[in-house]
């Protein structure tokens, strides 16, 4: 795995959130535009961890020129921005999986067990024919992550509906709680909201340690 990320900080936690993990080996970090091409064309990683917003370049534009250059890896956008242009120009060079910052370790856990299942999936299909219904599972996310399935539509928008309902920000936790799903559940489906527009994302500060993220409709 590579990680592309400017601020030194964050790439410190992120690389100490992957090899908590395990299932991936970090092969480098970049931290500026120039240096994520020049890395991904010397070690050729399976995954790389890119965020969106680089000093010197649109981290949606280093991937287009990867692309071009023979890049087929699968990519994780690690970014701030919730703007729907964005998401789009990322799924435009196949990226189907992001991280809103800021986020946490099981955030990151399901994104990379995700990915792990994919690359599982691919490698087992390489050793038989590819019929109608291999290439289909090999095209079309898991069925945990499949947007377009419909448990995973019918609960996006019970969520949408929630936060649009209360005048307050609201916790995953309290989501979760007053839906009767996991707090872990319920940042998956706020965070989906929050990359497809549909939600806000503002972190609070209180006491000691992390600050809480509160979620409000937009």
């Amino acid at each position: 795995m590579l990680i592309v990320e400017d601020d030194k900080a964050v790439a410190i936690v992120t690389r100490g959130f992957v090899e908590r993990h395990g299932a991936f080996a970090v092969v480098g970090e970049a931290g500026t535009g120039r240096d994520a091409l020049e890395a991904i064309e010397a070690v050729r990683p399976d995954l790389v961890l890119l965020d969106v917003h680089l000093p010197d370049a649109s981290g949606i534009e280093v991937l287009r020129v990867a692309r071009a250059r023979g890049f087929a890896g699968e990519v994780v956008a690690v970014t701030a921005a919730r703007d729907l242009e964005t998401v789009r120009a990322a799924r435009t060079f196949g990226v189907r999986h992001y991280l809103v910052k800021p986020f946490g370790l099981e955030a990151m856990r399901e994104r990379l067990e995700a990915i792990r299942a994919e690359l599982a999936q691919v490698e087992h299909l390489a050793t038989q024919p590819l019929d109608q219904r291999a290439v289909d599972a090999m095209l079309q996310p898991s069925e945990r992550q499949k947007p377009g399935s419909a448990g995973s539509q019918l609960t996006l928008d019970r969520v949408a509906s929630l936060l649009a309902a209360v005048d307050e920000t609201v916790s995953a936790a309290e989501v979760g709680e007053r839906l009767g799903m996991s707090r872990v559940s319920a940042r998956r489906y706020l965070d989906r909201l929050v990359v497809e527009g549909r939600a806000a994302v503002a972190p609070r500060y209180g006491g000691t340690g992390r600050p809480e993220l509160r979620y409000s409709a937009r």
